[in-house]
């Protein structure tokens, strides 16, 4: 059961990267490079939860749970902006790809801290409709 959901993981975290670039490349038209990473981060940490929900936990994704998923990346998200802005401001070596590379070290943290999460023992709290 492991193995299905590390593959789905990583299925999501492809739609999800993917998702994340679009929105990032099409916000660095307009914004500074570190609010296109941030806006990009949280709409598609947003499509991450209910497609981890759905399709890699096989559960109903409830409020609770939407709530602390956003803790689930917040490794994520420190390790991506350092990595960002490391790749960025300290190598100068381009904002393009900079968000690529840098979230590449977050991968295997994200995965275990969202499992935990997704798959807790707690009661359930009310579906999200």
């Amino acid at each position: 059961m492991i193995s299905r959901q590390i593959l789905t993981f990583a299925a999501v975290g492809v739609v999800n990267t993917a998702t994340y670039y679009v929105l990032y490349l099409l916000f660095l038209t307009w914004l500074p490079y570190l609010a296109a990473h941030i806006l990009a981060f949280l709409i598609s940490m947003i499509g991450s939860f209910f497609l981890n929900a759905r399709f890699t936990y096989r559960t109903r994704p409830t409020w609770r749970k939407f709530l602390l998923f956003p803790l689930t990346n917040a490794t994520n998200f420190l390790i991506t902006t350092a990595g960002v802005y490391v790749i960025v401001d300290v190598l100068h070596a381009g904002s393009r790809f900079a968000p690529l590379l840098a979230s590449a070290a977050a991968i295997p943290v994200t995965f275990l801290v969202s499992r935990r999460i997704m798959l807790s023992r707690r009661p359930e709290a009310e579906p999200i409709a």
